[in-house]
């Protein structure tokens, strides 16, 4: 219990950027739900959740609407998701989620920047037993027994909940393949879901110098400038 909430804590790296960096992340996820599963958000959990991520991080309703009526469009090109494994220096190990409309694109500017900063490509595969993929749901703390929620939780999928004291929210942790089915039980329950994603959590932490730390981060950020990526994970403590 906890190894993923310390991972959050822990992590040195900006999840959502600026905003028009978010604005533009959840749009695309916007499009991906709308193609997978309609633009009626009652009966697309998945959209559902995005809609509510998008109100955390304050984008406007209006350009919520937008971009499902854009999305629903014969016009509109669908995103692939694609994720690239990589070492960054040091050896700490990288998985960056894409969704792109051009992966030969994608592709080369990602080698690009790993070449330029001391990072190396590596293999589809080769971290997968590096990260667990989980499903990650934040709620106000207020007025839940955590104990009671974590029992119940047990039934649906969810594997561990920490208390996020600077947020005063419970983070909650499942498999990945629960996402629907916690959903639909806090939703059930009546809890307000402030956040709904998923994660990749690292099994082991590797502790570098602030010097090799520094170096790491800069390779981070400039993967994370880039239009088609969506997220960086890395392994560093």
């Amino acid at each position: 219990m906890g190894r993923a909430f310390e991972y959050r804590k822990a992590r040195k790296m900006k999840r959502w950027g600026q905003m028009a960096k978010t604005f533009t992340r959840i749009g695309k996820d916007i499009v991906m739900a709308v193609k997978s599963g309609g633009p009626d958000p009652d009966s697309n959990g998945r959209l559902r959740a995005i809609i509510q991520n998008a109100k955390a991080a304050n984008m406007p309703k209006e350009n919520v609407d937008r971009a499902i009526k854009k999305a629903s469009s014969k016009d509109q090109e669908d995103y692939k998701e694609i994720v690239y494994e990589a070492y960054a220096p040091h050896g700490i190990a990288l998985v960056i989620e894409t969704a792109t409309d051009n992966h030969n694109r994608t592709v080369a500017n990602v080698r690009s920047y790993l070449n330029k900063l001391g990072g190396s490509l590596g293999t589809q595969g080769m971290l997968d037993f590096m990260f667990d993929r989980k499903s990650v749901f934040r709620i106000p703390a207020d007025s839940v027994d955590q104990e009671e929620l974590e029992l119940e939780l047990i039934d649906v999928g969810g594997d561990d909940i920490e208390f996020e004291e600077e947020t005063n929210q419970y983070v909650i942790y499942g498999e990945f393949t629960a996402f629907g089915s916690i959903q639909k039980f806090l939703e059930e329950k009546g809890y307000e879901i402030k956040q709904a994603e998923f994660e990749r959590i690292p099994n082991d932490f590797k502790e570098l110098t602030d010097e090799e730390v520094a170096d790491v981060e800069k390779l981070i950020e400039r993967i994370e400038e880039d239009d088609d990526v969506q997220t960086v994970y890395h392994n560093m403590k």
